[in-house]
């Protein structure tokens, strides 16, 4: 700060955050600075980081030799996008491939070749329209892309380590350009979404998550890495496809696959020692233990089973509100779950903590936490009497002399369950399209709630655990509804609206991680996590959540994220985590207030606006 700057002291919050702003603004803000650039001519136009395309103005033209390479009339920005948007328009239709090529994937491929192109301009479209292009770059089209990656291939986007490359990826990770890197999603492709093993396929899934994490959390586009860890697949049809581009050989398990992921683990804080590493889409039976075993070592999350968790939570302490009761009256709520894998007790064990956190965090609260939760899996209730129970599994088992009072047995089906317990909200987290049947729903009118809750959260829409027609149609219009892809309203007639609301990762995972980025924290810790779920929670306003809308709209996102990442800080903060980040050493990140952390936050997300470049010979 500058002596002038220390000399004066105001009371006020807002004059000391815009002291702060004048103070930082020229070295914290994102994408304002100029850039050097050691190419010219036709080399930046297929730059797609450098490449503005008829945004160039004529001193640029001059000094990067473009002149003659670009027709003559300099556009602005808005012309820009103008002019894409009606091609994508005109394109959407008449750009399939056949007949099986569907709307949404039209849109993708356009989208993506904007991105190959000019990726300034491909995110300055995302932002500006993300209500409208999230679902295209993100669930559900990225599963069909996910599905089709094999044959839309073109362009090699990330980086991919496989199991041929033991004892190589140390050096392998300095084959990538950048020599900084601040957000990486990982995936090996066993588990993506709801659509099972995708092999290295699954790369299309850490591109679509890295695209919501510049477009809603302002990452610099130069600085994220999807990678792909492809240890093999035991999908039977890619294994048999000459035209599967990943290693056609069976998984790796057990300590050869650990070690795969231990060397890649290595590989990249050796490189990039303050990277933050998002897992994703990893099959259950590895999502705990990995987790369990890099989280205290390295930054990194899972989004699977933490972000899903958090965005959950938040919908759940909204579902309470929506009842017209505080959020402290959460653990009460009976709540049945269906889903046992990785994002179902994800969500479990973050609920039970919850409910503990709000009981007094003893040992007392967290086992009282734990009756509230009934779990139904494939072979239906989980109880101690499961034979083969899951360790992650067994803390939420029900008793069997609890569950024969209520009329119950193990492995219930999940319509009995309902029937009996009566539960304030059912929960969906099973990657099985509809199962919450006519008989499931019909038996939730028996709840003793005034308002149940349906959570049909798994991914992509055809998995989906009922649709929001299939809920109010037969509960009404006194429930509330959320899913995980993005469904319509409902017009229940006479003015009414059934509100669907989608509990999309996007509303967290974005700021978790820029908010671990802004605060230099050495890890992600569960108050970090828990803090972000909270702001979300409390995001909405009363008038909102009692009218059954517990998610806000996807279009405020880039505000949301920057809540969220300043709440996650500040508990970082709470639990003394922060190292600071660039200029911003931890201490002065403690004296921050309110209005200068968000500040802050907002100062260091990235913008999509043309630098001025300046090229300098090698």
């Amino acid at each position: 700060m500058s002596n002038f700057s220390r000399q004066i002291r105001f009371s006020s919050s807002v004059i000391r955050g815009l002291q702060y702003r004048i103070s930082r603004s020229f070295t914290t803000i994102e994408g304002h600075r100029p850039t050097i650039v050691h190419k010219q001519g036709l080399d930046i136009l297929h730059d797609p980081w450098f490449n503005k395309g008829t945004a160039f103005s004529m001193t640029e033209r001059d000094r990067l030799e473009l002149r003659g390479l670009l027709p003559p009339n300099v556009m602005s920005n808005e012309q820009q996008i103008e002019r894409f948007m009606a091609d994508l328009k005109r394109l959407e239709v008449n750009a399939r491939d056949g007949p099986s090529d569907t709307n949404s994937l039209a849109k993708w491929r356009i989208l993506n070749r904007l991105h190959d192109r000019n990726e300034t301009m491909y995110y300055k479209v995302l932002i500006a329209k993300i209500e409208e292009y999230a679902p295209i770059v993100y669930t559900p089209t990225v599963g069909l892309v996910c599905q089709k990656y094999s044959g839309l291939f073109r362009r090699p986007r990330g980086m991919y380590f496989s199991a041929a490359d033991r004892g190589e990826m140390m050096s392998m990770v300095y084959n990538w350009p950048a020599d900084q890197v601040d957000m990486i999603v990982v995936t090996d492709g066993s588990r993506i979404l709801g659509l099972g093993d995708l092999g290295v396929q699954g790369i299309g899934i850490s591109i679509g998550k890295l695209d919501l994490y510049v477009a809603a959390a302002g990452i610099n586009p130069q600085r994220v890495l999807p990678i792909m860890i492809d240890v093999g697949t035991n999908n039977e049809a890619l294994l048999k496809d000459p035209l599967y581009l990943g290693l056609q050989q069976h998984r790796l398990d057990g300590e050869e696959y650990i070690a795969v992921i231990d060397e890649f683990m290595e590989a990249v804080f050796t490189r990039w020692p303050h990277v933050i590493v998002q897992f994703e889409d990893f099959q259950s039976k590895w999502a705990f233990k990995l987790l369990q075993r890099y989280r205290n070592s390295y930054r990194m999350f899972n989004d699977d089973v933490q972000g899903t968790a958090g965005v959950a939570i938040a919908g759940l302490l909204g579902a309470v509100r929506a009842q017209g009761k505080p959020m402290i009256d959460f653990p009460k709520q009976k709540i049945v779950v269906a889903g046992a894998g990785s994002a179902g007790i994800g969500v479990l064990n973050a609920a039970r903590k919850t409910m503990a956190r709000m009981l007094g965090n003893n040992e007392l609260a967290y086992e009282s936490a734990g009756s509230q939760f009934w779990v139904v899996d494939a072979k239906g209730l989980v109880t101690e009497e499961r034979a083969d129970i899951d360790n992650d599994a067994k803390p939420f088992a029900r008793k069997t002399k609890e569950i024969g009072r209520q009329g119950l047995r193990e492995g219930a089906s999940l319509a009995e369950v309902v029937r009996e317990v009566k539960p304030d909200v059912l929960l969906g987290l099973s990657a099985v399209g509809g199962l919450f049947s006519k008989e499931v729903l019909e038996a939730l009118r028996g709840s003793t709630s005034t308002r149940p809750a349906i959570f049909a959260m798994s991914n992509p829409t055809t998995n989906a655990e009922c649709t929001p027609e299939e809920a109010f149609s037969i509960l009404g219009d006194n429930i509330i509804f959320a899913s995980g892809s993005p469904f319509t309203d409902v017009d229940l007639g006479n003015g009414h609206i059934g509100h669907c609301n989608q509990g999309n990762n996007m509303y967290l995972f974005p700021g978790i991680g820029l908010g671990t980025l802004l605060s230099g924290s050495r890890i992600v810790s569960d108050g970090m996590l828990q803090a972000a779920a909270e702001c979300l929670a409390a995001y909405m306003t009363e008038e909102e959540v009692l009218k059954g809308i517990i998610y806000p709209s996807i279009s405020s996102i880039r505000d949301i994220t920057k809540q969220v990442a300043a709440a996650v800080i500040r508990e970082a903060i709470e639990e003394d985590l922060i190292e600071g980040y660039r200029e911003m050493d931890a201490r002065e990140l403690c004296k921050l207030n309110k209005d200068e952390m968000l500040c802050y936050v907002e100062d260091n997300m990235w913008n999509p606006d043309y630098p001025t470049l300046i090229y300098k010979k090698d």
